[in-house]
């Protein structure tokens, strides 16, 4: 195996004296009491883990075999714990770097902590799960021979990092001690492609009634440049629309189908919960987000990775899903306002013709990117509530994959009360990770309420927010694997 690498040393040998006879002095006192310390607040592995010898913190980088690059970081005194971090999506043709950590505000905390950390590029940007999941291992082979064995390995990652960092907990259990999946597409790329299509659907169908693949094309892209098009005319469909009480009330039904909220901009003040037309200003937004990016460019990446279109809405029950959905009142509160009838519209997505998925870009879907819940170390997912882009209920669907294993013992869930996609503080993030590697120091979740998760945010960042809060998603309203369910 080839591999290019170059590091540089990052010291000041006072700072590390005073540090390691710190650190040397409260691992002499770590005991029971400290143990029972950590369950309530105090990062785990900080004190439970005895430090190996001080060595120089370390930056390195090179090229794995496929191409990919990876960093790696190491602390002036190594607890023994590497992290694995798995990067969120890039679209096809922009820049892709090598990270090993979502910011670099936690990446420094983490660092002081005593983590070391490693991740890489993957050879490829776009709906790359096939080619991350091997990358990443690799990526934690160079850590092994350039840095040393790790006494624990924790993988996590966000977005679509979060659907490889499953991959790999569930693919590669023997590689990771636990993982950690922060705003992650848990509930596959079947479902994910799915939804996107649900949204798109009901656009063109209610707001274009008429139209079809040669006005604007939903799936079976011919080339970039084809899904550009229809996401263009599409994008200026919905534009139009939202200059009246039809068009908006028809595009928040789009926006319910997708489980987009009413709050998912942090930038903006939040909408109170009867406020149903700054709310539909909210959905149009990221509605139109969804139509410019997601919902055609970035399909038509992963159409030409799996062979063909992946999704379908054959036998789908519109009607069921919307009645289901946390937006049902303020859709028939808009409808109602603009004096249309929403019956008659979920009738007309009833009669539209509907798509029907390729079989083998299914299997290829649910063959690379399909959670199956078969975890056999602990995980903890955590997700914003006002998330847009990957809803907060694709959370409901792995709880569903893993209660379905018997492997519920090994999940726990939380959730920040807060808006936009992967919109976590330091502090979250840090308290999220502690958690994590306290479950696996001590073989017991311990208290994994709110009010245990925003103490340890607060302890590891109290310059940062802590907005965990109680929450359950509604049920995935799809079936999310594909297996023998398509048309």
């Amino acid at each position: 195996m080839t591999r290019t690498a170059r590091s540089r040393t990052a010291a000041s040998h006072t700072a590390r004296a005073r540090t390691a006879q710190t650190r040397t002095a409260r691992q002499h006192a770590v005991g029971l009491a400290a143990l029972l310390l950590l369950v309530a607040a105090a990062p785990a592995s900080a004190s439970a883990t005895p430090s190996p010898a001080a060595s120089p913190a370390r930056h390195l980088e090179g090229t794995l075999p496929s191409g990919a690059a990876y960093m790696i970081d190491t602390p002036d005194h190594w607890n023994g714990t590497v992290l694995l971090f798995s990067h969120g999506y890039r679209p096809e043709g922009s820049p892709n770097p090598a990270v090993n950590a979502p910011d670099e505000p936690t990446k420094q905390r983490l660092l002081k902590e005593g983590y070391a950390l490693v991740g890489s590029s993957y050879a490829t940007t776009g709906w790359s799960v096939e080619q991350a999941v091997p990358d990443q291992l690799a990526a934690l082979d160079a850590f092994t021979e350039e840095v040393g064995a790790a006494r624990r390995t924790l993988a996590w990652g966000q977005s679509l990092g979060g659907l490889i960092t499953t991959t790999i907990a569930e693919r590669h259990p023997g590689r990771v001690d636990g993982s950690l999946s922060m705003c992650g597409l848990v509930h596959g790329g079947v479902a994910n492609w799915n939804s996107t299509l649900d949204a798109t659907f009901a656009l063109r169908t209610l707001l274009a009634p008429g139209s079809g693949d040669a006005d604007v094309r939903l799936t079976g892209f011919k080339d970039a440049a084809d899904a550009a098009t229809s996401a263009k005319r599409l994008g200026e469909t919905v534009g139009t629309a939202q200059n009246s009480a039809d068009g908006r009330a028809r595009i928040a039904l789009a926006a319910a189908l997708h489980a987009i909220p009413g709050w998912n901009d942090p930038r903006t003040p939040r909408p109170a919960p009867d406020d149903y037309p700054a709310q539909q200003a909210n959905q149009y937004t990221a509605v139109r987000g969804l139509v410019a990016q997601p919902g055609f460019a970035w399909r038509a990446e992963a159409e030409r990775r799996a062979g063909g279109n992946m999704s379908w809405n054959t036998g789908v029950d519109y009607s069921a899903m919307l009645a289901r959905s946390s937006q049902y009142k303020e859709v028939k509160a808009l409808y109602k306002s603009a004096g249309l009838s929403l019956r008659n519209d979920l009738r007309a997505l009833a009669r539209a013709p509907r798509v029907s998925a390729e079989p083998r870009a299914v299997r290829y879907m649910a063959g690379h990117a399909a959670p199956s819940g078969r975890l056999d170390k602990p995980q903890l997912t955590i997700h914003t509530t006002g998330d847009a882009l990957v809803p907060v209920r694709t959370e409901s669907a792995y709880r569903q994959a893993v209660a379905e294993a018997g492997r519920s013992p090994l999940l726990r869930q939380a959730y920040t009360e807060n808006a936009g996609h992967c919109t976590f503080s330091p502090g979250e993030q840090l308290a999220a990770l502690h958690t994590i590697d306290h479950r696996i120091t001590s073989g017991s979740w311990g208290d994994t309420s709110p009010s245990a998760l925003n103490s340890r945010a607060q302890h590891a960042d109290p310059t940062t927010e802590a907005r965990y809060t109680t929450f359950r998603p509604g049920p995935y309203p799809r079936p999310f694997r594909g297996q023998g369910v398509f048309g």
